[in-house]
């Protein structure tokens, strides 16, 4: 069984910025892809980034230029900085890995901007 464990979530206002935050209990974390989703309240829970075991990464293009994901292998953590935040990126922001063939999620962690 792996957890991933998000922090860094909080209420900031428009023009501000926040770090996320998700550490992994397994030691094959640097050989697979992971990935920041967000679920806004009514709307389906989207991609929001994905940085691969190489370090290559991809973003949806409403962040792209204000987000950025990376990870640091040795701490098994993934992270999705975030700049020049929106209120449209209010959402609960999910970290999503696939270990030994299975799909796992964070908990969650509450991002609300303020206008």
């Amino acid at each position: 069984q792996v957890q991933l464990v998000e922090s860094g979530g909080g209420l900031v206002q428009a023009g501000g910025s926040l770090r996320l935050s998700c550490a992994a209990s397994t030691s094959i974390f640097s050989i697979n892809d992971m990935a920041w989703y967000r679920q806004a309240p009514g709307k389906q829970r989207e991609l929001v980034a994905g940085i691969t075991s190489g370090g290559s990464t991809n973003y949806v293009d409403s962040v792209k230029g204000r987000f950025t994901i990376s990870r640091d292998n040795a701490k098994n953590t993934v992270y999705l900085q975030m700049n020049s935040l929106k209120p449209e990126d209010t959402a609960v922001y999910y970290c999503r890995g696939i270990f030994y063939g299975y799909i796992y999620w964070g908990q969650g962690t509450q991002v609300t901007v303020s206008s």
